[in-house]
């Protein structure tokens, strides 16, 4: 079976169960714990930047990498034009536009406005593992990237 012979339906519920996971994925990081984008992954899920050549494969390493974040980052990811395409019934892939706002040294309250401080995109592929849709790997490619502001203690930059 491949995506052309999918029934519409099947095909709507695995770019949508595809969607969920893209915006899971930077929900976790945001607001949840960003230790447990690791369980959005397969086994042997990648995430990866072609610039640098940084690889983290596998679930536990992935925890370790996403749990490592500092404490007091307050962030905020922008993520739009979602286009998912099923390349079969248990095989996806993805591309999503992002920006992401950051600083270090948040502890509560408004922060005043700052530019964004990546503004790229993901290319994601996913499979089917026992009925759930997992991120295989994630690419992320930055057209604009700057450094992690620190806030002072007064709130400010």
């Amino acid at each position: 079976m491949n995506a052309n012979t999918l029934d519409p339906m099947d095909q709507l519920l695995a770019e949508r169960a595809c969607e969920r996971l893209i915006i899971e994925f930077v929900h976790r990081l945001d607001l949840g714990d960003p230790s447990s984008v690791a369980e959005l992954f397969a086994q042997d899920g990648a995430w990866q930047w072609p610039a640098g050549d940084r690889r983290i494969t596998g679930r536990d390493a992935l925890r370790i990498y996403f749990g490592s974040r500092p404490a007091d980052r307050l962030s905020r990811r922008v993520c739009t034009n979602i286009l998912v395409t099923v390349t079969s019934a248990d095989t996806a892939t993805a591309t999503t536009y992002f920006t992401t706002y950051r600083v270090d040294g948040y502890s509560e309250g408004l922060v005043p406005p700052q530019p964004p401080v990546q503004v790229g995109h993901y290319e994601d592929t996913f499979r089917r593992v026992d009925g759930t849709w997992l991120l295989s790997a994630r690419t992320l490619f930055l057209s604009f990237a700057g450094t992690t502001q620190r806030l002072n203690a007064s709130g400010t930059s």
